[in-house]
């Protein structure tokens, strides 16, 4: 398979096609972050990156079996300002809709956040298909409902039942645990306390986000035997389902960053699967009528 993955990140995707036992694949990646970058190249040397996605032209690549994207999201999400297309980060949806009409590939599939149905009726409008709702409570503990756009029948995960204690280390160091000072803000503040109440075991963790290095007050902290703690980056590695360490080629900073952006990637093996069982009948078959030929 030829499979190019825009606004790759740390190549979440690439993760997912590996899990699903395919090893026999070029993977052409288009990403900026140089720290993203680095964990991908230590992780998958043999990825191609390609760079600035609005400088990639379908001449220059071989034909692509597979188009991947989760295009940025800060004008669609909820959680931000809701600039939708005005704002030039969520307008590079537009790049992932020039490379699909250029290339032309057998499969794709789009990732992004929850929107106002406008915005979500404008994508898929251009897409031709709708979204699947996804929350990745179903294969993590992590609470994180994002829409997914392919050109294939999914259906939804499994529910396996997972919880925060499901993912935690059992040896933490003492940096990740809250200072004093901001247990006091917990204790002064009962009604800022009930908010964000740090989270246990049996609970599901909130969503992680690009900026849970900056140990905000609305970010999730676990409350154990020995105080209240944030998760540390292989806690967050789990939350997405990422193998154990696979970022710890960069600071603690740029591994939350990177892990609150990416997918989680048992979301999109799950997805993918079908795809790539298509393709492993297809490649049988090939070799077959090669054989008998």
């Amino acid at each position: 398979m030829n499979i190019l993955s825009l606004f790759d990140g740390m190549s979440c995707a690439q993760i997912a096609i590996n899990k699903l036992g395919i090893k026999n694949y070029k993977y052409y990646a288009s990403e900026i972050d140089k720290y993203a970058i680095k964990v991908t190249q230590a992780n998958y040397p043999n990825t191609i990156q390609l760079g600035d996605v609005t400088q990639i032209r379908a001449s220059d690549l071989p034909e692509i079996d597979l188009l991947v994207a989760g295009s940025p999201c800060q004008g669609f999400s909820f959680a931000g300002k809701q600039l939708n297309f005005n704002d030039e980060r969520s307008a590079l949806f537009f790049e992932f809709v020039r490379l699909l009409k250029e290339l032309k590939p057998k499969y794709f599939l789009l990732e992004n956040v929850r929107m106002k149905q406008e915005y979500q009726d404008v994508i898929s409008e251009h897409l031709g298909v709708e979204p699947i709702k996804i929350n990745s409570a179903l294969v993590s503990a992590q609470n994180r409902v994002r829409l997914y756009w392919c050109n294939w029948e999914v259906d939804l995960p499994k529910d396996e039942l997972l919880r925060l204690g499901n993912i935690l280390q059992k040896y933490v160091d003492r940096k990740y645990y809250l200072s004093d000072k901001l247990l006091e803000g917990f204790k002064r503040n009962p009604t800022w306390y009930k908010r964000f109440s740090p989270k246990t075991d049996e609970d599901i963790c909130p969503c992680l986000t690009a900026r849970y290095y900056k140990m905000g007050r609305s970010d999730p902290y676990y409350m154990g035997v020995n105080g209240v703690r944030k998760l540390t980056p292989i806690e967050c590695e789990r939350l997405q389902t990422v193998p154990d360490n696979y970022t710890n080629h960069v600071s603690n900073t740029q591994r939350y960053k990177m892990l609150g952006n990416g997918f989680t990637v048992d979301v999109i093996a799950h997805i993918l699967k079908r795809v790539i069982k298509w393709a492993i009948e297809i490649n049988a078959n090939n070799c077959i009528l090669r054989i008998k030929t």
